[in-house]
C-alpha cells in the first residue's frame, strides 16, 4: 500500500514535470539565468532525471547508470526533445523499481548513507519524492517568471 501510494505521487509529479517542460514557450528560455536565480529551469530538470536515475535507478534497481552530478547544472540547452524523452525514461525506470519493491522493503536499510547516518528505504523515498515537488515548483515558478 505504502509503496503504491509512493508510486503514484512520483508518477503524477514526473507527469507534471513533463508539462512544465512543454509550457515553456520558447526552448531557449529553458536556460535563462537571472539576477540571483542560479539554476535554470533546464538544469532543474537535467538535476531530477540524475537525482531518480541515481538514487533509484542505480541503487535500487541495478540499472548500472552512472551519475554525472556536475554535468546537471553546467550541461546548457539541452533539446527539450531529449528531456522529455529522458524524464519518460525516468518515469519506467521509477515504476519498474518500485513495482520490484514491497512495503517491508520500505524498512530495509537504503544501500548508500547519503546524508549524516543511515535510513530506511522508505524515509529516502519519501525524501526524494519531496525533493522532486520541491524543484517542480522552483520550474513553474521559473517558467513563469522567465518565460517572455
Amino acid at each position: 500500500m505504502v509503496i503504491r501510494t509512493i508510486k503514484e505521487l512520483f508518477l503524477r509529479d514526473l507527469d507534471k514535470l513533463k508539462k512544465e517542460i512543454s509550457l515553456y514557450e520558447s526552448e531557449s528560455n529553458m536556460w535563462i539565468i537571472d539576477k540571483n536565480i542560479s539554476n535554470s529551469g533546464g538544469n532543474l530538470c537535467f538535476h531530477l532525471i540524475g537525482n531518480l536515475k541515481h538514487f533509484i535507478g542505480s541503487q535500487l534497481g541495478n540499472t548500472g547508470y552512472i551519475r554525472q552530478r556536475e554535468l546537471e547544472f553546467s550541461s546548457k540547452n539541452i533539446p527539450r526533445v531529449q528531456l522529455l524523452n529522458e524524464i519518460d525514461e525516468v518515469i519506467e525506470v521509477v515504476s519498474r523499481v518500485l513495482d520490484s519493491l514491497s512495503d517491508q522493503d520500505f524498512d530495509k536499510e537504503y544501500p548508500l548513507v547519503v546524508f549524516k547516518d543511515k535510513m530506511t528505504i522508505g524515509f529516502f523515498l519519501i525524501h526524494l519524492a519531496s525533493h522532486l515537488n520541491y524543484h517542480l515548483g522552483q520550474i513553474n515558478y521559473h517558467r513563469r517568471l522567465l518565460d517572455v
